[in-house]
């Protein structure tokens, strides 16, 4: 089945809707405008139920099929939010916000299922209940985490959830997809070095903690190369480095790192977090310093389940054709917080092309229009094929 017609039809309406919200980017959970756009837009489309602020600024619309016998709920969702950056794409829709700019396609996402829920609302042709989901936060505030504990599964009847990601490298309209982990859990990671300070002309008398800190920063790197399994896969950075004092002439008493710990497999996750505080701990007593830990859990792992993620496969390859759909794609270290709603409820998460296009949180990087019909598309023909009604009509023309 090809990309529908409809959705080619739609396209400029949904580029348009793209566009304005490129135009007027908004973080973690002030997603204000944003999510008061999607919620006029569904109760236009003529959604059965449209409620604002579930997880905070989150709205969930409701739409049912010509039937409902099959009893079957099935969740769709999109993410909103943008990211703390200056755009510099010089596009004329770009960001008008200063320090603010869509850049891994969140304003891509939502348009595409704000395009999804115009043509299920039209046409109804499935037996069953589609929830479309729209997600603030998804840009480290846990905003799925927020919808989940806000009974968003059950107040619905979700019984499967879905969502999708576009995927600059990959051509337009190709899609990859993977069961079990797709991407990883991301942990946060901060350390403080306590030494001693004193004059850069007298290291004697005192304990450096520029050197302790950097040494630890190295030794942090054994758990990979020296402590993970090199057939599993982990990732330690540290991406701040920060002391007491600014000055050419002091050696400070204290030093701050903060980094990130990535996992595809608990037990790597596990052994990471135990050894690490050891290992920090010994390293500052080895120079005469002392180092505090503290290790948080953000995202976890997101896991497709197996019969879910083989059934989105399948869809896709009936929009694109099964050559081009990897049903093995690779797993990623970047994190997701729809891995907070697939621990709720099966489902699975899939890429979708971005074609050739700057990679996401990039200040050049800018989603592509091009995949907006098969990325509408999937999701209307996931769930028509997921809850078949049981006298189909054919597409509007």
């Amino acid at each position: 089945m090809p990309v529908l017609n409809r959705f080619a039809d739609l396209a400029a309406d949904i580029t348009v809707w793209r566009r304005d919200i490129h135009e007027n980017p908004e973080l973690l959970f002030d997603t204000h405008r944003t999510s008061a756009l999607v919620a006029s837009k569904l109760r236009e489309f003529g959604c059965d139920e449209v409620v604002e602020g579930i997880g905070r600024t989150g709205v969930v619309g409701v739409i049912r099929g010509r039937d409902t016998g099959s009893g079957r709920v099935i969740g769709l969702r999109a993410d909103m939010d943008a990211l703390p950056m200056t755009e510099i794409t010089g596009l004329s829709y770009a960001s008008k916000t200063p320090g603010a700019m869509h850049a891994c396609g969140h304003d891509g996402h939502t348009a595409m299922l704000l395009g999804a829920a115009r043509y299920l609302t039209e046409t109804r042709n499935f037996d069953g209940t589609a929830v479309v989901i729209f997600q603030p936060a998804e840009e480290g505030g846990g905003g799925g985490r927020e919808m989940v504990n806000d009974g968003m599964m059950e107040r619905f009847g979700i019984q499967e959830v879905y969502g999708m990601h576009n995927y600059p490298g990959l051509a337009v309209g190709d899609f990859s997809i993977r069961p079990g982990p797709m991407m990883a859990a991301a942990d946060h990671l901060t350390i403080r070095v306590t030494g001693k300070g004193a004059h850069a002309a007298q290291p004697h008398n005192g304990v450096d903690t520029v050197v302790v800190a950097s040494q630890i920063v190295l030794a942090l790197q054994t758990l990979v190369s020296r402590a993970t399994d090199p057939l599993k896969s982990a990732v330690v950075s540290i991406t701040s480095f920060q002391t007491d004092s600014q000055a050419f002439n002091v050696i400070p008493g204290q030093v701050e790192l903060r980094g990130t710990v990535r996992t595809l497999d608990t037990e790597v996750q596990d052994m990471i977090e135990a050894r690490l505080k050891t290992l920090v701990e010994g390293v500052a007593a080895a120079h005469g310093a002392s180092a505090e830990v503290d290790y948080l859990r953000n995202y976890p792992v997101t896991r497709n389940t197996e019969a879910e993620t083989a059934f989105a496969a399948r869809v896709a390859a009936e929009i694109v054709g099964p050559g081009r759909v990897d049903p093995e794609g690779e797993p990623m270290m970047g994190a997701e917080d729809f891995s907070f709603m697939l621990n709720a409820r099966p489902g699975a998460f899939i890429f979708v092309g971005n074609g050739d296009t700057a990679k996401v949180h990039h200040p050049a990087y800018d989603f592509n229009d091009e995949l907006i019909p098969y990325g509408c598309s999937y999701w209307a023909k996931l769930i028509e094929t997921a809850m078949p009604a049981s006298t189909p009509v054919s597409e509007p023309a």
